[in-house]
Formats: structure tokens, sequence, C-alpha cells
């Protein structure tokens, strides 16, 4: 591969990985748009949405596993790559310039925030679910639950 080839490579894996973030946080808001809409309670509901939101959860941060391997893969190669049209001044005054600023965090990092996460938005499910219990416990005039 060229050293172009390896910068469009790394910014096609930065572009996915925002994906699949974007993806993480637009289920999330939908997860918690319709729970808090919902009036009546439901230990089912909630126990079937704790899990199937634990499927989702999983998955997504085992993409985001597998596209930051992509990712530090890519600047590794960036980072190593000597070939002889790398010498050009252009090249080199673009090497100089870009490669400093392709960082790649920690993916234990990203695995503890997307973990911690996933365990408030699950406690805020439950703390949604109890509060529709007591408000119901509290008034018992507000109709059938």
């Amino acid at each position: 591969m060229k050293y172009d080839q390896l910068i469009q490579l790394y910014f096609e894996r930065s572009n996915a990985l925002q994906w699949y973030w974007t993806l993480y946080v637009v289920v999330i808001g939908g997860l918690l748009a319709v729970s808090n809409l919902r009036l009546r309670r439901d230990i089912l509901t909630v126990c079937l949405v704790t899990v199937l939101y634990g499927f989702f959860a999983c998955k997504n941060l085992g993409a985001i596993h597998d596209v930051t391997l992509q990712r530090g893969a890519t600047l590794e190669a960036i980072h190593q790559y000597h070939a002889a049209d790398a010498q050009t001044p252009e090249t080199e005054a673009l090497r100089s310039q870009l490669e400093p600023t392709l960082v790649q965090p920690a993916y234990e990092g990203i695995r503890t925030f997307h973990i911690t996460c996933d365990v408030l938005i699950i406690l805020l499910l439950w703390a949604m679910e109890r509060r529709r219990v007591k408000y119901a416990k509290d008034h018992p005039q507000a109709g059938p639950a």
C-alpha cells in the first residue's frame, strides 16, 4: 500500500468507528425516550428491554473493539511506512504535520467508558420503572396500571 492509501484507510476506519458511536447514542436516546413516555408499569417489558439492550451494547462494543484494532494497525503501518516515494518533500511535509495528530486512545479506556454508560442506562431504565410503580401506589385513582 502507498502512504496516501494508508491515510485514507485510517480515516475510513475512523469514520466507521464514529458511526458505531453515533448508533450507540441514537439507540440510547430512543430507548430512554420511549421508556420515559411509557405510563404503565410492566416488569416483563423492562426485563426484556434490559436484556435486549445488553445484547446490543455487547455487539456494539465488539464492533468498536474490532474497528479500534483495525485503526490501530493502520496507524502503526503509517508510522512504519518507509517507501522510496515517502521521501519526497511533499510527503515528508505531510507526515510531519499529519502524523502527530493521529492518536489512538487505549481500548481499555474506551471499554470502561462504554460499560459504565451501559450500566448507567440500565440503572436509569429500572429507576424509571420504579418511579412508575411508586406513582401507581401513590395515585391509585390514576387508572389501571
